[in-house]
């Protein structure tokens, strides 16, 4: 017999994140983590950190990180918001700003954990197809909705979008709240930081895991009006007012203001990135134009799966997404240079491999 409570427990398939493997000796390039440690600023932080101070709660306000945050984007702290991770900042945002009886908007192929938001807060939507080139249409996005997402550039193909595109979606949803989700914005991407003091309407959400090597710190923000970072802070504050850690704080402060560090970082990962993608494209593979810490790549003549689980085997870890579209497609992050090289080796052998069968 079923037992009653059952019937009460919510019923939801959640977001599945890049394997954490425990192997040993992996090159683990599978989860858009940068293969660089944080600035050397982070550290020091950490460990003049007085630990006798986690006796007491963060500072709610966490005022010398969000002036931190908004001196980078020459914006005011009242422009700033923070939270555990861009993932609670959306979070957030969605509960804070999807509340129409509309359904909001964002591309049929981008980050899978917006639809599961949406079924965790009973948000209605609806996904507009990416073109064949894997480009989203500003035009998709021009009829009355309850809000609009757009990763730019987006995961899990790399793309972005510049000024024009984002001005022209704006331009067409005066009427809702706008998110852009630039997770992987500083590898290459235009940044909508610039448009808060434009749009009033609009969200930019932003992370410190890529670029600024803090995947484990759990940071992020988002970036806009007064009002609407009041209207994230109540929704935060009813039910969690202290999301940021005061390490984090700590750490968080020194990263963003390491502007040397963080842009030799970046830069470093770029580099590595362009040669990869040369690489690759000289094996025969197609590899999308990135703006971010990864490439998104496919084979006319291999099978992508039967290659993602090869390289498993020999102990490289990429990412291979079973989903309509994509399912030819490998998400590959950019890792140093040592570790790009064992995979471009190890995708040879697969070449060498199949060939010899």
């Amino acid at each position: 017999m079923e037992k009653l409570w059952r019937r009460n427990v919510r019923d939801i398939d959640p977001y599945v994140p890049g394997e954490q493997s425990k192997e040993q000796n992996i090159v683990k390039i599978n989860a858009n983590e940068n293969p660089y440690p944080p600035s050397p600023q982070v550290q020091k932080a950490i460990n003049d950190f007085n630990c006798g101070k986690l006796r007491f709660y963060p500072d709610a306000n966490a005022t010398d990180f969000k002036t931190a945050v908004a001196e980078f984007y020459e914006l005011e702290a009242e422009n700033v918001f923070l939270g555990n991770g861009s993932d609670d900042v959306l979070a957030l945002a969605f509960q804070a700003f999807f509340n129409s009886d509309l359904p909001i908007a964002f591309p049929d192929i981008t980050y899978s954990f917006y639809p599961v938001w949406c079924r965790l807060f009973e948000i209605p939507f609806k996904t507009f197809p990416l073109g064949s080139d894997f480009r989203i249409n500003p035009e998709d996005y021009r009829a009355e909705s309850g809000g609009v997402v757009i990763p730019n550039p987006n995961a899990p193909t790399s793309l972005g979008e510049g000024k024009a595109f984002i001005e022209k979606l704006m331009d067409y949803n005066r009427d809702c709240i706008v998110i852009i989700d630039e997770a992987y914005v500083d590898f290459g991407g235009y940044s909508s930081a610039e448009l808060v003091k434009k749009y009033d309407n609009l969200l930019v959400t932003g992370s410190f895991s890529k670029s600024r090597s803090l995947a484990g710190m759990r940071i992020g923000y988002a970036l806009g009006s007064k009002e609407l970072i009041g209207i994230l802070e109540a929704v935060k504050n009813s039910y969690n007012s202290y999301t940021v850690s005061s390490i984090a704080m700590a750490a968080g402060t020194a990263a963003i203001k390491d502007k040397e560090y963080f842009y030799t970082t970046v830069a470093k990962v770029i580099t590595t990135r362009e040669r990869v993608k040369t690489e690759l494209e000289a094996l025969g593979f197609e590899v999308l134009d990135s703006q971010t810490n990864f490439l998104f790549a496919t084979h006319g003549k291999y099978s992508m799966r039967d290659y993602f689980e090869w390289l498993k085997g020999q102990k490289v870890f990429i990412r291979y997404f079973n989903l309509p579209r994509i399912d030819n497609y490998v998400r590959i992050t950019v890792g140093t240079n040592e570790e790009m090289d064992i995979f471009l080796a190890k995708t040879r052998e697969y070449i060498d491999f199949i060939n010899t069968k």
